[in-house]
């Protein structure tokens, strides 16, 4: 009896600021026997080969394949790119210096999303043992269900003798070229059919590569294995051709109330769309108290309330009406602000509405609540970035220890949150210095915002976003900053202070200086 692992349907993704380089080269000789040159390869030519023979789904019968010399190397072209992590240290509007950390976290992994799956590892390694059972405990695989087992490919085929094969199984094997490639026919024998597999070998060989792909073998990963690059794999099997993209989510919460959280939500997602120029949505949890509609001057007859009502009917078409279009690149889903209703709704709503809200732009404001829940800590630990806004007392310290902690045990692999200091500086109120405030928490401050209650206020009464009411105020130019370091990208020459393009020096200026 033979069956067949799932043959992976390759395509390149090319999202809004998201861009992956899966290139590979190989170097070999060419015929006639002539030096060796460096050519570039796709690892998915050989589907495309005249006369290739089709993907083998089932084990030979008399021998296993001719052994497969490493002489072809692939490049390294990681799944994960290296983070481009930027880390000045500069004076900020307050007088206090700042401390940028940009999140581990960067590249394709950050858009991985899995299905309620089950997930079989047989790991060999130590460091591969370890890097799966760390993968398996990330957020973006907190929906599939991983099974972490000693033993490589010749384990899995005893276990699948006597039960059923998972949707996903991912094998090690550092055996030479030859008889890994027995050892996967062999797999391939008691694999149910539509089963994906990924194999870890040991040999970076493009002809190997390329072997396993001919016998249906989804990923081809070379140990040593980073938790971050078996995350990407996986994702990268069970990613959805019908969604083009998924946007990152940004959610911001205080560290207890009348910290100016949603203020600082808000006017960082303005920024965001009206000076990057980034298309940007903000959605308010805050259902019977939320502040957006009011701080944008909207009174939405639908909202987030609506969506989160009926999750299951969801479609493009009925997010974009239930939507409100504050400018052309910034739209609101605004809470219903109103007590008459008991808003008993499941932590599953939330998670479903915020990944229906993900595809429709890249980036996804989230303005969440000061209470704890359930949904609560779901939304902080699934979101791409934390952001917690603090006032410099001992109040905010305490809880925003407590969420700190929190939030890095359940994101191993990711950054810990940003810490924003709001209304420093507020006349005859003590405060903790915001080194010392840092110091506790083991994260600097990535922004403070100094106290200007004649600002906040008009624009509050007014229904206008600082950087309208108050352009050149110390407080715009903070949600300036603010902006480009949750978004990662800079502000265009276009859409700068005119001071700024005019080489005028703004204390912000050699902040986001790109990198040679």
């Amino acid at each position: 009896m033979s069956n067949a692992f799932a043959p992976h349907n390759y395509e390149d993704e090319f999202e809004d600021e998201f861009d992956l380089d899966m290139g590979y080269t190989a170097h070999g000789a060419p015929a006639g026997g002539g030096e060796a040159e460096a050519f570039p390869v796709d690892p998915l030519d050989a589907a495309e080969e005249p006369g290739h023979r089709p993907l083998q789904f089932t084990a030979p019968a008399v021998q296993a394949p001719p052994p497969v010399q490493p002489q072809h190397s692939v490049a390294d072209a990681a799944l994960v790119p290296p983070a481009s992590d930027f880390n000045p240290v500069g004076e900020l509007v307050a007088g206090a210096a700042a401390a940028f950390s940009a999140p581990v976290s960067s590249g394709h992994a950050a858009e991985v999303s899995v299905p309620r799956i089950a997930i079989h590892v047989f790991a060999e390694r130590q460091d591969t043992l370890a890097a799966a059972e760390r993968a398996g405990q990330d957020r973006r695989l907190s929906r599939a269900t991983t099974q972490i087992r000693v033993g490589g490919v010749a384990a899995a085929v005893e276990t699948y003798h006597h039960e059923p094969t998972p949707p996903l199984i991912v094998v090690e094997c550092l055996k030479d070229p030859q008889t890994l490639l027995w050892e996967v026919d062999q797999l391939a024998e008691v694999c149910d059919a539509g089963t994906k597999v990924v194999v870890i070998g040991a040999t970076n060989d493009i002809l190997l590569f390329r072997e396993l792909m001919r016998r249906g073998v989804s990923e081809y990963l070379v140990a040593p294995l980073q938790p971050l690059q078996l995350i990407a794999a996986i994702g990268g099997l069970f990613a959805d051709p019908a969604q083009p993209f998924v946007g990152r989510s940004i959610a911001f919460v205080g560290a207890r109330g009348g910290t100016g959280s949603s203020s600082v939500a808000h006017n960082t997602a303005y920024a965001m769309s009206e000076r990057i120029g980034a298309n940007t949505v903000i959605v308010d949890y805050d259902l019977p108290f939320g502040t957006a509609g009011l701080d944008f001057n909207q009174d939405p007859l639908n909202g987030v309330a609506d969506a989160l009502s009926q999750p299951d009917r969801l479609d493009p078409v009925l997010l974009d009406r239930m939507m409100v279009r504050c400018t052309d690149k910034l739209s609101l889903f605004a809470a219903p602000a109103t007590l008459d209703t008991d808003w008993d709704i499941t932590p599953d709503a939330f998670e479903e509405v915020t990944t229906q809200i993900r595809s429709t732009a890249p980036f996804v404001v989230l303005d969440l609540p000061h209470l704890w829940s359930g949904w609560m800590r779901r939304t902080l630990i699934a979101a791409d970035e934390v952001v917690i806004v603090a006032t410099p007392d001992l109040a905010s310290l305490r809880n925003a220890k407590n969420m700190i902690d929190l939030i890095k045990q359940g994101r191993p692999n990711d950054a810990p949150p940003r810490l924003v200091l709001n209304q420093v500086g507020v006349p005859g109120r003590p405060e903790i210095p915001a080194k010392e405030f840092g110091n506790a928490l083991g994260v600097h401050p990535s922004l403070i915002i100094p106290f200007d209650a004649k600002v906040f206020g008009a624009a509050a009464n007014n229904g206008q976003m600082i950087l309208d009411a108050a352009n050149k105020s110390k407080a715009a130019e903070a949600f300036q900053t603010l902006a480009q370091i949750v978004s990662r990208r800079e502000i265009p020459l276009l859409a700068a202070p005119k001071a700024t393009r005019a080489g005028g020096k703004s204390v912000f200026s050699g902040l986001f200086k790109k990198k040679s």
